[in-house]
C-alpha cells in the first residue's frame, strides 16, 4: 500500500528561473539586519506584505501567493527578469550563525535568557499534545546568532519523511550550484544512419522540450540529406535498482536518467499519480513520433543503446536551473525531483548514480558544511524511506545554514518552503484564525505514524527563527499537523 504523502496545492509550479533574485523581505547585512516583514500593521494586510517580499513571483511557483496578496493590499506584487542571472543577496544572519549548532541541553549556555525563558513556557506545553504521539523531538535556532534557543529531544535520531528534502536540496546545491542545468541531448552518428536521445537526468523533460529536440536532430539530418534512421535512447547515466525501496508506487516513478513528466501517464504535474514502468522507452517513442513529425522517418522501433562512438550532438535541452528544481521540489514535496537531485550530487561527487550514491553523496556534503550527524541516516532523497533518520537539531541547522550569508548558493532552500496558507503541501493548512498564514515557511513530512514539520518564521522582535519539529508514533494525521501548526505560529506570537 501507497504510503501517504503531502498533497500538494492545485498551483502550477511553473519553472522558477528567477528565483536567486527573490529576496525573503530582508535588508542589511550580517551585523545589522532588518526583517521588513515586522510591522506594527496586522491581520492579512501584513501577512501580504510578508508574501510579497518573500517569494520568487517570476517562479510561476507562487503566482497564487502574488494574486491573494495584491487582492489583500490592493497594489502588485513585485517582478523579475526570470533570464537576470545575478546571484542572489545575502540572507539575514551572522557570520557566527551555527556557532552553537552542535550543542546540547535546551538553550546554548549563552543564548539570551530572557528568549530561552519565553520560549520555555510557551512551547513546552503545546509540545506535550497527546496528538504528537509518542516521540517528539523539536530546535529553535536564531539565524543571526547561530544561537539554539530551545531544544527538547534535540540530538535523538527521527524518521523525517519529507523533511529531509531539505538535506538534498542543500547537498544537491552545495555540490552543483543553483544554476547548474541537466542536460538531454540528442546525438547522431557521423554516417547519420543512427540517432541517439540521451538522458541526463532531467525528471522535468516535457513533450514540449522533446519536441525542440526532434526539431534541431530533424534539421541537421535534412542538412546532410538523411530522410530516415535508426533511434536509440541511452539512460544509462543512472545504475542500480530503478524503483524506489517502497517498491512500485503512485508517488515515485522508476528512476530512469531518461523520462518526461515525471513518467506520469495522467495530464497532471504534481501529487500521487498512475507511473509508466518503462519510463526511458516512453521517451523515446514520444521523440520517435516527433522526429517522423519533423520529416525523419525512424526505421523499427526505438531500442535502447549507447551513442556511437564516431557520434557529435545535434540538439541540446537544458532543464531549469537546479535552484528553480529545488524550490519546485520543496514547494511541491516532488518525490521524483529530491531523488533525481541526490543522483546530480553522486554524479558531482563520483559516486555511482544509484540510490546508495546518493545517499553518501548528500551525506558527505553536509559533513563539508560542518552539520551535525551523530546517529543521522540519509537513505534516500524523498524521505518515502523510513530508513531515513534524522534529528532535529540537523534539520533547523540546515535552514539556519541556508540563511547563512557565506553560502548564497542555499538560498533557493529558503525561496522554495512552502507559505502558510497560501503555497504547496501548506495551502491548506493555517487557514483558520489561529493565525501563522503568510508568516510561517515550512517544509511537511507526512507518512503513516509521521508527521514533522521544519521551516522559518520572524517573530516579534523581528529575529527570523529556524525550527524543526518531530513526531512519531502519531494515531490522528489531521490532529498531528495541527499541533505541529499550532507550535511554529505559537513561536512567531500566534494572532497578529
Amino acid at each position: 500500500m501507497a504510503e501517504p504523502v503531502e498533497r500538494p496545492s492545485t498551483e502550477p509550479p511553473g519553472t522558477p528561473d528567477g528565483g536567486l533574485k527573490a529576496r525573503l523581505g530582508v535588508r542589511g547585512g550580517a551585523n545589522n539586519w532588518q526583517f521588513t516583514a515586522v510591522s506594527a500593521v496586522a491581520g492579512l494586510a501584513l501577512a501580504a506584505g510578508v508574501v510579497l517580499a518573500a517569494g520568487p513571483w517570476d517562479s510561476g511557483q507562487r503566482k497564487a501567493e502574488r494574486d491573494r496578496a495584491a487582492a489583500a493590499e490592493h497594489t502588485g506584487g513585485a517582478h523579475h527578469d526570470a533570464g537576470d542571472p545575478e546571484a542572489p543577496a545575502p540572507a539575514p544572519s551572522a557570520p557566527a550563525v551555527l556557532a552553537a549548532l552542535s550543542g546540547t541541553g535546551t538553550v546554548t549556555q549563552d543564548a539570551p535568557a530572557g528568549a530561552a525563558r519565553d520560549l520555555r513556557a510557551v512551547l513546552d506545553p503545546l509540545m506535550g499534545n497527546d496528538a504528537l504521539g509518542d516521540r517528539r523531538a523539536a530546535v529553535v535556532i536564531d539565524t543571526a546568532t547561530g544561537k539554539r534557543l530551545y531544544g527538547k529531544g534535540a540530538d535523538a535520531p527521527m524518521t523525517p519523511a519529507s523533511t529531509v528534502k531539505i538535506a538534498t536540496t542543500v547537498a544537491a546545491l552545495s555540490a552543483l550550484g543553483p544554476a547548474h542545468r541537466i542536460p538531454t541531448t540528442v546525438r547522431v552518428s557521423d554516417d547519420l544512419r543512427t540517432v541517439t536521445l540521451v538522458g541526463g537526468g532531467d525528471p522535468t523533460l516535457d513533450k514540449a522540450a522533446l519536441r525542440a529536440l526532434a526539431t534541431g536532430t530533424a534539421r541537421a539530418l535534412k542538412a546532410g540529406k538523411a530522410a530516415s534512421v535508426r533511434l536509440r535512447y541511452d539512460a544509462s547515466g543512472y545504475s542500480g535498482p530503478s524503483h524506489h525501496p517502497i517498491g512500485p508506487n503512485e508517488n515515485i516513478a522508476p528512476m530512469s536518467a531518461l523520462m518526461v513528466n515525471e513518467g506520469r501517464q495522467d495530464d497532471s504535474s504534481k501529487g500521487p499519480a498512475p507511473r509508466t514502468e518503462d519510463p526511458a522507452g516512453d521517451a523515446a517513442r514520444t521523440f520517435a513520433g516527433l522526429l517522423d513529425h519533423a520529416g525523419v522517418t525512424t526505421k523499427g522501433a526505438p531500442a535502447p543503446g549507447r551513442p556511437a562512438k564516431k557520434s557529435r550532438t545535434v540538439a541540446t535541452h537544458l532543464s531549469a536551473p537546479l535552484s528553480g528544481l529545488v524550490e519546485r521540489a520543496l514547494t511541491n514535496s516532488d518525490n521524483d525531483i529530491a531523488e533525481a537531485l541526490a543522483r546530480q550530487a553522486a554524479v558531482a561527487a563520483g559516486e555511482p548514480a544509484d540510490f546508495n550514491g546518493g545517499r553518501r553523496a548528500v551525506t558527505a556534503q553536509l559533513k563539508k558544511l560542518r552539520l551535525p550527524l551523530k546517529g543521522v541516516n540519509i537513505a534516500d532523497g524523498s524521505g518515502l524511506d523510513r530508513d531515513d533518520k534524522v534529528t532535529a537539531a540537523l534539520l533547523a541547522g540546515l535552514l539556519a545554514r541556508a540563511a547563512d550569508p557565506a553560502h548564497p548558493e542555499l538560498r533557493p532552500v529558503l525561496t522554495g518552503l512552502p507559505v502558510a496558507g497560501f503555497s504547496g503541501t501548506l495551502s491548506g493548512r493555517y487557514t483558520t484564525k489561529a493565525g501563522g498564514t503568510g508568516f510561517i515557511r515550512a517544509k511537511t513530512g507526512t507518512l503513516t505514524g509521521v508527521n514533522s514539520l521544519a521551516g522559518t518564521v520572524v517573530d516579534t522582535r523581528g529575529r527570523l527563527l529556524a525550527f524543526a519539529f518531530l513526531a512519531s508514533g502519531t494515531t490522528a494525521p489531521t490532529e498531528a499537523q495541527a499541533a505541529l501548526d499550532k507550535l511554529a505560529t505559537a513561536l512567531g506570537a500566534g494572532k497578529r
